[in-house]
């Protein structure tokens, strides 16, 4: 979860997991995490890597331009991140902010990397750190305005819950860099010092992801569609401290995978977009965490 100028306090969780009754396991231990759909046959259909077109980079962090599954030409862009990237710092556990102004400035990219030009934020549409880790900014430019300034296109963000064994690209608008691997597997619970995330992705060690790349889009190579938001990876073989999450099974068992990295399911957000690219907590299928009163 580091950013480039994060790293501002660590602690660990040890304690209050064990409170919680949690017991350690092996991080080879094959029941120590949810694969649900690992055990699907591996798709053989040609895949291609994605390119930057689309992306962002934030000033501490990655993120894309995105389209819902019914957002429309003249609807306002979205620009998607993780919700530890906010400019005014960390949601706490169980804060969610939706429609809080802001002026936030994002470096849209070319195919090659290049920049394309700025786009403006209007307002922080949704963000948290709780069940998940996301933020969602409308722009005050619609996708036609920005394809006609720029021609660049909005990724879209698939509506169905992942497959597991697909080949994966993490896209850094920070960087400028790509991350090729494949999805491993979901996690029940990712926990991270204070915060828990549920049904995390889980990536194959060949995504060795980095400070900056938080908020980049997860996109499935052969469809083209964002399925994640990349939020975290464990950096020192720690358990359940800042910036090394540790895995929670069903069971309560812990797992520690050192140098694995993993995102946040995408899917659950596009469920709450409605017409206008307007966010609706309300709407049918909709689980993200609500504002509290």
């Amino acid at each position: 979860m580091k950013r480039p100028l994060a790293g501002l306090f660590a602690a660990t969780c040890t304690a209050a997991l064990a409170l919680a009754g949690l017991a350690a396991a092996p991080a080879s231990a094959a029941d120590t995490a949810d694969t649900a759909g690992a055990a699907a046959t591996v798709d053989k259909r040609p895949s291609a890597v994605p390119s930057f077109a689309g992306t962002v980079a934030l000033s501490n962090c990655s993120g894309s331009l995105v389209r819902m599954p019914e957002s429309e030409p003249g609807d306002p862009g979205l620009v998607l991140s993780n919700g530890h990237c906010l400019e005014e710092g960390m949601p706490g556990p169980g804060e969610v902010v939706t429609d809080q102004p802001s002026d936030r400035t994002f470096t849209l990219l070319n195919a090659d990397g290049s920049d394309a030009g700025q786009v403006s934020a209007s307002k922080i549409s949704y963000a948290t750190m709780t069940d998940t880790d996301v933020s969602l900014y409308e722009l005050d430019a619609t996708y036609e305005q920005i394809e006609d300034k720029f021609g660049i296109d909005p990724l879209e963000v698939q509506s169905k819950h992942p497959v597991a064994r697909k080949d994966i690209t993490v896209v850094s608008g920070y960087w400028r860099e790509k991350f090729q691997c494949g999805l491993d597997g979901f996690v029940p619970e990712l926990h991270e010092y204070h915060w828990i995330w549920k049904d995390s992705l889980r990536y194959t060690p060949a995504c060795k992801t980095k400070g900056g790349t938080s908020g980049s889009p997860v996109i499935d190579n052969r469809t083209g569609k964002v399925v994640g938001v990349n939020n975290t990876r464990n950096e020192n073989g720690e358990r359940c401290t800042l910036d090394n999450p540790c895995e929670v099974d069903r069971k309560g068992r812990v797992t520690v995978r050192p140098d694995i990295a993993y995102g946040q399911q995408t899917y659950t957000l596009a469920r709450c977009v409605g017409d206008g690219n307007k966010l609706d907590l309300d709407r049918r299928g909709c689980v993200l965490p609500e504002p509290q009163p």
